[in-house]
């Protein structure tokens, strides 16, 4: 499977997460991706580990698949000349630099576009190109804070908590994607190319979309619940005698089927606990009394029981034990990188019954400057 982006040129002016995550994603659909990368140590990601691999971090590793690098000095004029003339002949262009810069180093959209009238230009910025921070640095944990997801995150009594995974910087890799898509399909209606904008402080302000507008609404600043739902309950984390399991009985019906298996078909009838506003306004009460039941029996006796009466639950699974679960395996998302050991999760996307493969591992810097800047252009199997 060559993929259903075969043909398509993409070049990556970009390093760190969100602008190569971008570019991974098309390279994983078939597009030959083209990443531009400093002469003096490349992507900085490249040292972003442990652990390393081959003298590459393995987020470097994943983040970079499918791909050619070439090595350009974009301050430099005669290597701006190069990217130029490899621009004449993209498709999309994906970019992470800093706001304004490349508008001074001459690579901006209306200079490109005018190059390549067909062009989809995708800037992926920190706060975006227009307000106050539009030139302060955009690391993941700093819109996380900014943005307000960290107001969010943790237990009433915990500071504010950053979440693990690089949420902003993936997330808006993603519209990224979704924006270069779109401009493609317009493209084949206009035959025009489009400028699309992405912000890490955008996606920030996305992931708190339901409180924002709570907020905005009622005047009332949204509360912390640790693991819970701020609207469903129970909709949670309960320790049980051995391990946590999360409970999520999202409707009325589904906590009358919760409270009956739990022992207790009484509270179901409770007219504090009658329906989802109802269990909203008394939570307080309804997981005080849920928590000293649920510590009875240990966690495998309890998912027996909840998945048999149709109460949707799930164990809390740790990494490694994420790894070993049969549903991991099922959904076949590891793939191997071509000539090396290294297995990564794969793009979650299934196109025809068949998940991408990746066609090659994260190139050396500057391995494919000859065959690149020569002006070949790879066939659609490569």
């Amino acid at each position: 499977m060559t993929g259903p982006l075969a043909g398509i040129r993409v070049i990556e002016i970009g390093q760190a997460v969100a602008g190569p995550m971008a570019g991974m994603i098309l390279g994983d659909m078939g597009a030959e991706v083209i990443k531009i990368e400093k002469p003096d140590g490349g992507d900085d990601a490249r040292g972003w580990g442990p652990p390393f691999i081959d003298g590459d971090s393995m987020l470097f590793h994943s983040m970079n698949r499918n791909k050619k690098s070439v090595t350009l000095d974009i301050k430099n004029h005669d290597d701006v000349a190069k990217l130029k003339t490899l621009v004449a002949d993209a498709d999309i262009l994906i970019q992470n630099l800093r706001s304004g810069v490349v508008t001074e180093l001459g690579i901006g959209p209306d200079v490109m576009c005018a190059i390549n009238p067909r062009l989809i230009y995708c800037s992926v910025w920190a706060f975006g190109k227009n307000g106050p921070l539009r030139n302060a640095p955009g690391f993941d944990p700093l819109l996380q804070a900014y943005g307000g997801v960290m107001s969010l995150t943790g237990r009433p009594d915990d500071p504010p908590t950053f979440c693990a995974p690089a949420i902003n910087d993936r997330a808006t890799a993603q519209w990224c994607v979704i924006g270069a898509l779109g401009g493609l399909q317009a493209r084949h209606q206009t035959g025009k190319g489009c400028v699309i904008d992405t912000a890490l402080f955008d996606s920030a302000v996305a992931w708190v979309e339901g409180p924002l507008n709570g907020y905005n609404h009622t005047g009332k600043p949204p509360q912390r619940f640790g693991g819970a739902s701020f609207t469903l309950v129970p909709y949670q984390v309960f320790e049980t005698s051995d391990r946590p399991i999360c409970i999520a009985a999202g409707n009325d019906r589904l906590f009358v089927k919760c409270a009956a298996m739990l022992g207790h078909p009484e509270w179901a009838s409770d007219p504090r606990f009658l329906r989802v506003r109802d269990r909203a306004a008394n939570r307080h009460a309804l997981i005080d009394l849920m928590k000293p039941v649920l510590k009875t029996r240990s966690r495998a006796e309890w998912m027996a029981g909840l998945e048999n009466v149709g109460v949707p639950c799930s164990p809390v699974n740790d990494i490694p034990e994420l790894s070993r679960t049969e549903q991991l395996k099922a959904a076949d998302l590891l793939r191997n990188l071509p000539g090396t050991e290294l297995n990564v999760v794969g793009l979650p996307i299934v196109f025809d019954g068949v998940r991408p493969y990746p066609r090659s591992d994260a190139p050396k810097l500057g391995e494919h400057n000859d065959e690149v800047l020569s002006g070949r252009r790879a066939t659609a199997a490569e």
